[in-house]
């Protein structure tokens, strides 16, 4: 279960999508409402700076194409996890071309290290063909305080939500994919001096083609993925919280369209 951090609380305007073809609507943010998605965080380690970077390059995905907001956001190393294993974002979205639909996304929970230099994002999306699925991004922090991915991992829905008529208001069974009530900002721990930090669980990460991942430098936040096949795409978030270590996501995503 995921819990809001009782300080931060971002809410960013709201877009409800119907869970069928023909009632799908889009929308963008605006410079607006990106700023409203900031909040006065304490601390380092803001989860609204990466909040505004998950919307900043959805809108340009959508306002330009896909491979040239990836060329834009994507830091160094950059990755991709498609259906046959990792690839370098730049290259991944280039040989889609700038014909493949933009995605419209938008983060629900980020994990953030107590610096605040690295970030996991999980949220919601919805493609081109109408596709509705989840995703997750991980964020590292730059030289000049920006962020920029360093991975990136999405999945569709299986099975897609039943097609149904266009309501004029969302129903008990729609499923929001634009829309955001809430983005929850969970910050881990910080170390104390003179207190133990209590040691993460033991993982080995090879960083080959069936596994890879990061801690992040102040031993606060790891991410790690593992690839056994499309359909066996696995990311893990682990974080200190409350004084020990807890999984915070532990997710199979099954491999989008080629």
């Amino acid at each position: 279960m995921i819990k809001a951090a009782p300080w931060l609380l971002l809410t960013t305007a709201c877009l409800v999508v119907s869970a069928c073809g023909g009632g799908q609507q889009r929308g963008s943010f605006s410079d607006r409402a990106i700023n409203r998605a900031l909040a006065n965080a304490p601390g380092a380690a803001q989860p609204s700076n990466v909040v505004k970077a998950e919307l900043e390059y959805a809108r340009a995905a959508r306002e330009r194409s896909l491979s040239s907001a990836a060329a834009e956001f994507a830091g160094p190393g950059a990755v991709v996890h498609g259906p046959d294993g990792i690839i370098d974002a730049t290259s991944y979205f280039a040989a889609r071309g700038n014909s493949a639909a933009p995605a419209q996304w938008d983060p629900r929970s980020v994990w953030m290290s107590c610096s605040g230099a690295l970030a996991v994002a999980q949220g919601r999306y919805i493609d081109g063909q109408g596709l509705v699925g989840n995703y997750v991004t991980v964020w590292e922090q730059q030289s000049d305080r920006s962020y920029k991915f360093v991975y990136r991992l999405s999945g569709p829905d299986n099975p897609q939500p039943l097609p149904k008529a266009a309501d004029p208001e969302p129903g008990p069974n729609d499923i929001v994919v634009t829309a955001i009530d809430a983005v929850a900002g969970l910050v881990a721990d910080c170390p104390r001096g003179g207190t133990p930090m209590p040691i993460a669980p033991a993982v080995a990460i090879t960083d080959d083609a069936s596994q890879g991942g990061r801690m992040s430098r102040d031993g606060t936040l790891r991410w790690r993925w593992e690839h056994a096949g499309p359909a066996e795409r696995r990311i893990i978030v682990e974080w200190l919280t409350s004084g020990k270590w807890q999984t915070g996501m532990d997710q199979t995503l099954p491999a989008p369209q080629k």
